[in-house]
C-alpha cells in the first residue's frame, strides 16, 4: 500500500526543500521532525551513509509508528581518506556550520594539488515497520579552492560536478535537483515507493 503521508527525518531546511520537490505531483504529504515537534536527539553512530539513515528510520519510526524516510548524506574526498564523510555536517565540530565546516575543508586540501577530486554521496532510506526501502546516489566532480555561489548549503559552494563549470551553489535548484546525489537517491526512492516504472 502507498502511504499517504511521510515523515522525513531531517530538520535541515535545505534537504527537505529538495526532497519535496522531488516528491512533487505525487499524493504522498511530507511531514519534517520540526513540523511533529520531534526534539529527541538521534544518535548516527553508524559507520557508513545506509547506516546513519537506517539508525534515523527505525528511530524515527519507533516514536511516531508510521512511515519513514532518512537519508544521511556527505562529501567524500579520497586524498583526505574519504573525510568528511559521515561526519561532514559536523567536520569542524559538533556546533559548526557550513562556513566553518568549509573552512576546515579548504585548510585541509591547502597542500594537495589540484585536482582534489570529490563526491557527493547520499544513501536514502524508507521504513514502514516491515519494508525496508534503500537507495543511493553520488555525483562525482571536484573541489574549488574558493566558494563561490549563494544556492544550496554545506560544501556546495566549493563543489564542482564533472561536466559543469559552476559549484552546485552557483547551480539554479532544478538543475542541481537533476544531478545531485540526494536528488539521485529520492527519485530512485520515490520510483521504489510508488512503485513507477
Amino acid at each position: 500500500m502507498i502511504p499517504v503521508k511521510i515523515t522525513i527525518a531531517t530538520t535541515n531546511k535545505g534537504k527537505l526543500r529538495e526532497i519535496e520537490k522531488i516528491f512533487l505531483g505525487s499524493d504522498i504529504q511530507l511531514q519534517t521532525l520540526a513540523d511533529i515537534g520531534w526534539e529527541k536527539e538521534i544518535v548516527e553512530d553508524g559507520s557508513t551513509f545506509a547506516e546513519n539513515a537506517m539508525i534515523k528510520a527505525r528511530e524515527v519510526y519507533a516514536g511516531l509508528n508510521s512511515p519513514v524516510i532518512a537519508e544521511d548524506s556527505g562529501l567524500v574526498v579520497d586524498k583526505l581518506n574519504g573525510a568528511p564523510g559521515i561526519f561532514s555536517a559536523r567536520y569542524a565540530g559538533e556546533k559548526a556550520g557550513d562556513k566553518a565546516n568549509n573552512k576546515k575543508l579548504l585548510e585541509e586540501i591547502k597542500n594537495i594539488p589540484d585536482p582534489v577530486e570529490a563526491a557527493f554521496v547520499c544513501s536514502a532510506v524508507y521504513f514502514d515497520g516491515e519494508t525496508i526501502l534503500v537507495s543511493e546516489g553520488r555525483i562525482d566532480g571536484r573541489l574549488v579552492r574558493t566558494p563561490r555561489g549563494e544556492n544550496g548549503f554545506g560544501y556546495d559552494p566549493l563543489f564542482l560536478p564533472n561536466g559543469y563549470d559552476k559549484t552546485t551553489a552557483e547551480l539554479s535548484p532544478e538543475i542541481k535537483n537533476s544531478i545531485s546525489h540526494r536528488g539521485q537517491a529520492m527519485k530512485k526512492l520515490r520510483k521504489m515507493i510508488l512503485r513507477e516504472e
